[in-house]
């Protein structure tokens, strides 16, 4: 507001909105500050409360909500990427049963610029994709791939059971955290995700989640060795020359 920005567009998450909501999921269901689920939750829904409040002061505000972006392009390996990528890997794969929403990071980035251009100030829009099963993400990832190989699939009372172990192997290893009790809960949750709203006001749409897929897997072949470790440690590099 000191800056005399025009407008913001404030990326919120679907992670930021109640839990406790059955039926499908819209700009109805509020922002949750003292969500139980975790920290990226709760502080999703606190800075979103924060940007409501600033519209209430002035400021021409629009808050996006995507759900589970995936795509193309994904330099520094995002957490969905890598279990993309992950899938692509000819060995097997321990599953849990669930699913989600899924969303293209190219859908996502048109509906920043939508918002942009005819969000109306103060109101949420909700940026979902396609609800799938995370086994049949696999089976495309692997169709893309041209491999098959088998998945060892845990159903949601034994993997709240086995995350604590899994949990205590990710510190111990420094890895990248997969199998937590956290994304447990995620897959479980209520994924019946409406952008209706969005489509509806601002022109939003979204691609078949199945070339999505496609489109991130192609991309992740030809790109390996520009992603990840390579581009973080170019980027390091450079910094430590600076200093």
């Amino acid at each position: 507001m000191k800056a005399g920005v025009r407008r913001l567009v404030y990326t919120s998450s679907i992670h930021a909105l109640s839990r406790d909501w059955t039926g499908r999921i819209d700009e109805r269901v509020p922002f949750d500050p003292l969500n139980p689920a975790g920290e990226y939750d709760r502080t999703k829904a606190q800075a979103s409360l924060v940007v409501l409040d600033a519209v209430k002061q002035g400021l021409d505000a629009v808050i996006v909500c995507p759900t589970g972006v995936i795509g193309p392009y994904d330099y520094r390996g995002s957490e969905m990427g890598d279990l993309l990528r992950n899938f692509m890997k000819p060995k097997p794969h321990l599953m849990i049963e669930g699913a989600f929403d899924f969303v293209d990071v190219r859908d996502v980035a048109n509906g920043h610029i939508l918002a942009e251009q005819k969000g109306q100030p103060g109101h949420t829009y909700l940026l979902a994709g396609e609800q799938a099963e995370v086994s049949s993400v696999r089976e495309w990832v692997q169709s893309v791939v041209g491999i098959k190989t088998p998945e060892i699939k845990f159903s949601a009372p034994i993997a709240y059971f086995v995350a604590p172990l899994a949990e205590i192997y990710y510190r111990v290893t420094k890895t990248r955290p997969r199998f937590t009790s956290y994304s447990i809960e995620t897959l479980q949750s209520n994924s019946k995700i409406s952008s209706a709203k969005a489509q509806r006001e601002l022109g939003y749409q979204h691609r078949n989640l199945y070339e999505s897929v496609r489109d991130t897997v192609q991309w992740w072949m030809e790109n390996k060795s520009k992603t990840a470790s390579s581009v973080r440690y170019a980027v390091g590099k450079k910094r430590s020359s600076k200093v």
